[in-house]
């Protein structure tokens, strides 16, 4: 593979003023990142420790955190049942399975001797389809459990399928649900928010594919659409939720309900591994490799790791050349401690990619603020490799995603293969653990993708595979 950039983070005591990442990064680096050319950034700002609890927005948050949202997921189960008869085999949960990948890890190139190759497969959870059904169905129940506790219709200790009864679609019919979306989120805020009753709406960027607004529209999910892009979207379905009393508005840019949903994973993923033998510790690292878009389902999903797991796991996040929006983020706003939020187009970059659900210009502050001690670094991917990577997983493993699920599988290499990596593992001790680590690649999306459109997909990246 071609040597990524690393990029060397700028001083905390940078001047105020300084565009994001100018000072303290070398010429090299300046230039990949604006010719959105694949590079590497490694926080320097990553705790030695895990905190008790870490801040996010105006509060701080801890594994409590974590375990309250499992709760609530554990007591709307019977009703997830009733709704979703796909769920009557986990009772309820909604999870993915654990995939060793050996055949793809050979394709990859990425040696045996420097660990295992394993997906959490979010690419195919039930309802939703992509790792937006953690989130995104958890903030919707949250919303559902206190607008029926509020009426009087849910007490402590009752079975929660009871709202699925009449008088409970009556009271949700009431509210309307709405988000701000590319696809992924909107399918599951439009297809959980549609079956219990509430109104729904999904604001959709001009970058939404095509098919995903078909879908919605298909269970009643009212699509607005905007010429603009993701954050835009966003902007105009806030606007118009604040002019509603009725509307709840799912704020991806903002929400700490869903960053906690998604923190609900790491419990799942913990009895995974468990099960496997692969729990990890001072002798068996953990690093996962987490698409990013906005922010918060990587951050969600790292901070419940971290909660758990502590020195033992490090998590990058992956994003497309051309939208490293958490990237630019942490490098400008959080580590140069100038504040702000800036944009890829601050860097003369399109924000236009074939990952339509990282296409994000601005990065959510909520999730970069509580990733700022507990994210390892942040690489990003060309178009053209997440096409390879997405027909190199159905040839190993016959496992179709989205492209931007196949952000992860870059990680390994960018870890192992490159100086700036092995520079990561030798600073903190890691070398001599390798051939016990487990690289695990989240992959995020891409079970309703319709036949037609997957199969460009393959033929896109059966092309570059064979050059």
């Amino acid at each position: 593979m071609t040597e990524p950039t690393a990029i060397r983070s700028p001083s905390p005591t940078s001047a105020p003023g300084v565009p994001a990442g100018a000072a303290g990064a070398d010429a090299a680096t300046e230039a990949a990142l604006r010719a959105a050319e694949p590079c590497l950034w490694l926080n320097p700002l990553l705790s030695p420790r895990m905190p008790a609890s870490v801040p996010a927005g105006t509060r701080h948050i801890s594994l409590a955190d974590v375990e309250a949202a499992q709760a609530r997921f554990d007591r709307f189960a019977p009703l997830l049942v009733r709704l979703f008869p796909e769920l009557a085999a986990s009772q309820g949960a909604i999870d993915s399975a654990l995939i060793a990948t050996p055949t793809m890890q050979r394709m990859l190139e990425v040696d045996a001797s420097t660990g295992r190759l394993w997906i959490k497969a979010d690419h195919s959870l039930p309802i939703a389809g992509s790792i937006k059904a953690r989130g995104g169905i958890h903030e919707v129940l949250e919303f559902a459990e206190k607008v029926a506790r509020d009426a009087g219709l849910l007490a402590e200790g009752d079975d929660y399928s009871r709202l699925a009864e009449p008088d409970a679609r009556a009271l949700f019919g009431r509210y309307q649900v709405a988000v701000g979306s590319t696809g992924n989120l909107g399918l599951s805020i439009g297809v959980m928010a549609s079956a219990l009753g509430f109104r729904a709406a999904v604001h959709m960027s001009a970058d939404a594919k095509e098919w995903k607004k078909t879908r919605l529209r298909a269970r009643g999910v009212e699509v607005v659409e905007h010429a603009g892009d993701y954050q835009q979207a966003v902007a105009a379905g806030r606007a118009q939720a604040q002019q509603d009393p009725y509307c709840h508005f799912v704020d991806d840019e903002r929400s700490l309900s869903l960053m906690l949903g998604y923190s609900a994973a790491a419990l799942g993923l913990d009895a995974q591994l468990r099960e496997q033998g692969l729990r990890p510790d001072a002798t068996r690292p953990l690093f996962v490799y987490l698409p990013c878009g906005v922010g918060g389902a990587p951050a969600g999903i790292a901070f419940g790791l971290k909660q758990l797991y502590g020195p033992h796991v490090h998590c990058f996040f992956a994003e497309p050349t051309q939208s490293p929006c958490f990237l630019v983020q942490m490098l400008g706003a959080e580590i140069s401690g100038t504040g702000g939020n800036p944009s890829v187009y601050d860097y003369g970059l399109t924000n236009r990619t074939e990952a339509d659900g990282l296409a994000v210009p601005r990065a959510s502050e909520l999730a970069a603020g509580a990733m700022r001690e507990l994210l390892s670094g942040v690489y990003t991917v060309a178009d053209d490799t997440l096409f390879r990577h997405l027909f190199q997983l159905q040839a190993a493993e016959g496992l179709q995603i989205e492209p931007s699920a196949a952000a992860g599988f870059s990680g390994p290499a960018m870890l192992t293969g490159t100086d700036a990596g092995r520079a990561y593992l030798e600073r903190h001790g890691l070398t001599d653990s390798m051939p016990q680590a487990v690289h695990l690649v989240w992959t995020t999306g891409g079970l309703f993708v319709p036949e037609s459109e997957y199969r460009n997909f393959l033929d896109r990246g059966a092309a570059l595979a064979a050059r």
